[in-house]
């Protein structure tokens, strides 16, 4: 996944650490063989790298579980998250090819919208994907580490633990309580490029859910002074540009608060905020810059927007 994870765990009266970190490990190692796009051999890539329209691709359960929540997303979304909008984040030169120059042309856009649409893949039941299009090509990176947290809480729990903290590349699951039976406390960074990286906007306390950020303060462009997003928006080939540079998601997966924390990156503050407040359990945190750099919080009904106590 490209990145480091963290396992914290109140061990007294649990299971045993004993080959603990080996079983973390190797699950992650399984999810990444199914799903990383780094990985020549993995599941996805073998899928991506398929032409045949109509051909049954088999996959296994972790691609599956990933691929019917990602389809939920998609739609609940209204197309606002697209795992496979890959072709446009490549030709505005946020992908392996590297930053571009210039901003792409109308003709170029038109052309990679034509591979996107997460619509343009079947998902099976029973275990398959099918092409509806010879180039489309699917990229699960902002949803699949919140898979990989949620599949190391189930390791936790296999092994008999009920109050530990996972944490994967800043997205973050909660079991249980600490040691001292309060909440476990979770920091959300300040979106600033400016500031030290592990600069605290804001602690969110963190009771059996998860939290995802989706950020555009990390991966941009500047082109005539103008701050150009890595998100881009699938619908309609561009990168956002309605001042959100931050948004958190509280959900009872790891998985869903990383999908909708981008689609609502996607959405802006208005729409992506109505998104959250008609699902069940999920809250959102906004956060737009305005002129100055000053922030401005938006947040559902039900989000935290209060630091909990440092101690």
């Amino acid at each position: 996944m490209g990145t480091t994870y963290h396992v914290t765990a109140i061990t007294t009266g649990a299971g045993s650490i004993d080959g603990l970190q080996a079983k973390i490990e190797g699950r992650l190692d399984e999810v990444n063989r199914s799903l990383s796009t780094w990985i020549e051999e993995s599941e996805i890539s073998r899928f991506n790298r398929l032409r045949e329209v109509g051909a049954e691709f088999p996959i296994s359960e972790d691609f599956l579980q990933v691929m019917t929540a990602a389809a939920e997303i998609f739609a609940t979304s209204d197309g606002a998250w697209d795992g496979t909008v890959r072709p446009l984040v490549d030709l505005w030169g946020f992908g392996p090819g590297g930053p571009v120059l210039s901003a792409p042309s109308a003709e170029g856009i038109a052309a990679a919208k034509a591979e996107v649409g997460f619509d343009k893949i079947e998902i099976r039941p029973l275990g398959a994907l099918v092409k509806r299009h010879p180039s489309v090509t699917v990229d699960l990176s902002s949803i699949a580490k919140g898979y990989g947290v949620d599949a190391v809480a189930e390791v936790m729990r296999g092994e008999g633990f009920t109050d530990f903290l996972v944490e994967i590349g800043g997205e973050v699951s909660a079991a249980g309580a600490r040691r001292d039976g309060g909440a476990w406390r979770v920091g959300i960074n300040r979106p600033d490029p400016e500031v030290d990286p592990d600069e605290v906007y804001l602690v969110v306390p963190l009771v059996g859910r998860a939290l995802a950020t989706s950020g555009d303060y990390r991966s941009y462009v500047l082109e005539d002074g103008i701050r150009r997003s890595h998100v881009i928006d699938p619908r309609s080939g561009q990168p956002v540009a309605d001042g959100v540079v931050s948004a958190s998601v509280l959900a009872p997966s790891c998985m869903q608060a990383d999908g909708l924390a981008t689609a609502v990156m996607v959405m802006g503050a208005e729409a992506g905020l109505a998104l959250v407040e008609r699902l069940d359990d999920v809250e959102a945190l906004v956060l737009v810059e305005r002129q100055g750099g000053f922030l401005e919080e938006h947040a559902s009904s039900g989000f935290p927007t209060q630091s909990a106590p440092s101690s």
